[in-house]
């Protein structure tokens, strides 16, 4: 039931980005609330892991696979953004 709310939720908003697109003052608003948001969700994730006795007792095995899954997951989303960007968004006039 959960994922049929945030995938509602998702459409909604879409549906109102939609609208807004062309109201600048707005869509900077959203933009920095985004952003806000962002990085309240990052401090609470980090408060909760701090809390987790599991987590820290274990910090230093798991800090070590979390360092070369976070290295692998930067990588592919570099090599990803550039595909998309190469083929998507480049003009043929940029090449």
């Amino acid at each position: 039931m959960t994922s049929y709310i945030v995938i509602a939720l998702f459409a909604v908003g879409i549906g109102i980005g939609w609208l807004i697109r062309e109201k600048d003052k707005i869509r900077k608003g959203v933009d920095s609330a985004v952003t806000w948001s962002v990085y309240l969700l990052l401090f609470l994730l980090g408060i909760s892991v701090g809390v987790n006795e599991d987590i820290i007792n274990n910090f230093s095995r798991i800090g070590y696979k979390a360092f070369w899954l976070t290295i692998g997951a930067v990588a592919g989303s570099v090599v990803m953004a550039k595909f998309v960007y190469r083929f998507f968004f480049k003009s043929n006039s940029e090449e």
